[in-house]
This record gives structure tokens, sequence and C-alpha cells, in this order.
């Protein structure tokens, strides 16, 4: 399936991996829409949605920034009222943006719980819910949350309750737009890394630069993302992809190229 033309809106997009995908589908010839918070730029963070759009577009695509906080439905409404207006139409929707914080239940202030809800869980519902008049007009129309396979060991709830249970969310929407979806042929998956991914929230958040040593790059979550968005919509629908599962799916097992650390030692991530 080719991405030319195609019109993909990226949430937290000024960033990370949800930057990485847009750059792997601007280079395809996809018009990227950059629906994120940041206009100027934070130093510990880096990006705005405007260098964003710019580095989009130098990679050969089309780039729309808009500031968007997904926690408000008329942003929310905004962006997806500019994508219609400068492009005429959505075909893909990845929900990216995310909020996290590890704490057991008695040290997460509401507040912490309310932005993982509000963004995570809330905001990937209601972006989904904007976008999908205009996917079920899209070419080979898909929606990719971030957002791990679902495992109801207890280990991966027993430290962070909160997080665990909006990330699982995430999911739970994946599968069931994906039913809902099915007879419009929109795909709806979702997409984790086996190992850590080297972005500001490992280093600022998680572990520093030694968790960053043990990480792979961004670039394997984009290359997985291509992979999953290029297949056709009425086939591939419904799954929690691991970022390896899906590169070993296309002959690439090979995965020496990703590591921050050319051989070094990799860090399993959170539900894997």
């Amino acid at each position: 399936m080719s991405f030319e033309n195609k019109t993909v809106i990226i949430t937290g997009a000024s960033r990370g991996i949800g930057k990485a995908i847009g750059l792997k589908l601007a280079a395809a010839g996809a018009n990227i829409v950059i629906a994120s918070k940041s206009v100027e730029e934070n130093p510990k963070l880096g990006g705005t949605i405007f260098s964003a759009a710019a580095e989009m577009e130098a990679a050969g695509g089309k780039a729309l920034a808009v500031q968007c906080d997904i926690r408000f439905e008329d942003q929310i409404q905004n962006v997806v009222d500019k994508t219609i207006e400068q492009f005429g139409g959505i075909d893909i929707l990845i929900n990216n943006a995310s909020a996290i914080n590890l704490t057991p239940t008695e040290q997460t202030e509401p507040k912490r719980f309310d932005l993982m809800y509000d963004i995570n869980v809330r905001g990937t519902f209601m972006m989904s819910r904007a976008c999908i008049p205009y996917l079920k007009k899209g070419t080979n129309a898909h929606i990719l949350n971030l957002s791990p396979p679902i495992n109801m060991d207890m280990k991966w709830f027993q430290h962070h309750l909160a997080y665990t249970i909006s990330k699982y969310n995430m999911s739970m929407i994946a599968l069931g737009l994906a039913a809902e979806l099915k007879k419009y042929n929109i795909a709806v998956n979702a997409l984790w890394p086996r190992t850590t991914i080297a972005t500001a929230a490992v280093n600022n958040l998680l572990g520093g630069e030694a968790l960053m040593k043990m990480s792979r790059t961004v670039d394997i979550i984009a290359d997985a993302a291509y992979y999953i968005l290029s297949k056709s919509s009425t086939q591939c629908t419904g799954n929690t992809f691991i970022d390896e599962q899906v590169l070993a799916g296309e002959g690439i097992t090979d995965l020496g190229k990703y590591s921050v650390v050319p051989g070094g030692q990799l860090y399993n991530d959170l539900f894997v």
C-alpha cells in the first residue's frame, strides 16, 4: 500500500516515537498532522510542533502543525477541522500521546491519576471518535494505538496500578474499535516495544542515561508502524502487536541496528 498523499494524524508527534513514525511516513509521501501541545521548546524534552513539521517536510511529506491538548474535545475537533480544510480527508490516526507515572496507589495523587486517564484513555477515545466519520471515507484506513498487549499477570499491576490500567484501556479501545469498525473496513491495532525505547520519557522519568544505553532507538517503532499501516485494513485488524513480532513477519530478524549501544544489553519494556 502506498502512503503517497495519505493523510495521517499523529498525537504527541513533536518528539520521540510519534515524530519518528511521522518522519517514516512523510518520507513515503504522506501528509502528516502533528497534534501536540509543544509550541515552545522545553530543553529537557526538545522539539515543538513547528520543528517537527519542518522535519516532516524535509523528509519529503507535507505537514500541518496544530497545537492540541487531547484532554479537551474542542481542541481535538480543531485538529480534525484543520486537517480536513488542509488535506480534505483522514486516512490514518495514530494515538501516540500518553502520560506516565509509575507510582503505587498510595503515592498516586488524584491529579496524576486524572492526567493519565484524561490523556491515555479519554483522549485516545475522543480522538478516535472525532476521526471515525472521515476514516470511513479514507483509503485503507487505520487507527494505531501505542499501547501494550493485555496481560493479566498481577506483576504488571502491583507496582503502578493507575498507569497499567490506563495503558490497558488504550488497548481495549483498539480491540473494541476493531470489532466496531470492521464493517467500515477501518483497521484498528495496538503496537508496543519489546525493549525500552530511547525517548525523553525514559531518560527523564524512568532510568536516565543508564537505561537509555540499554534501549533501542525510536526507529524500530517507526518501522513496525510502517509495516502495520501498509497492510490491508480488511485483513490486519484487532491485534496487539510487539515490534519484534511485526518485523519478524517481514523477514527482519537482525535488529542490531536499532540498539543505542551496538551489541549492548537490552532492557525489557513494561508489560512484555
